[in-house]
């Protein structure tokens, strides 16, 4: 809801609507899964360590929007982005992903 309201607002709709899917509570409640990599990383240089989160946020944001999509229940459409791959992933999204992971890192570390 954060971030297509954020988009939203970019747009200069100060409603900051925003979409989402209840398959999007299964989807971003896999990043508990992130713990045992988090784990395993957790000793490689921080540009590794995102890098790695970056591409398995990829792999699963990948899986999932083909698997919706297979489905027709998909609730994101990259197609029009110049960077998009089949339309359920954008390449120009790795830094907010290489972000995203070291915050996930960042929140598990400081709760041990």
């Amino acid at each position: 809801m954060f971030w297509t309201g954020l988009g939203s607002l970019l747009k200069r709709d100060f409603t900051a609507k925003s979409t989402t899917s209840i398959w999007m509570f299964f989807i971003y409640g896999a990043a508990a899964f992130f713990t045992p990599l988090i784990e395993a990383v957790y000793p490689l240089h921080f540009v590794v360590r995102g890098a790695i989160y970056a591409i398995c946020i990829f792999a699963v944001e990948y899986t999932t929007g083909m698997a919706l999509r297979a489905a027709n229940m998909c609730p994101w459409d990259y197609s029009s982005a110049k960077t998009s791959i089949q339309g359920v992933i954008r390449l120009d999204y790795a830094p907010v992903w290489f972000v995203v992971g070291m915050v996930f890192e960042f929140v598990y570390v400081a709760l041990l």
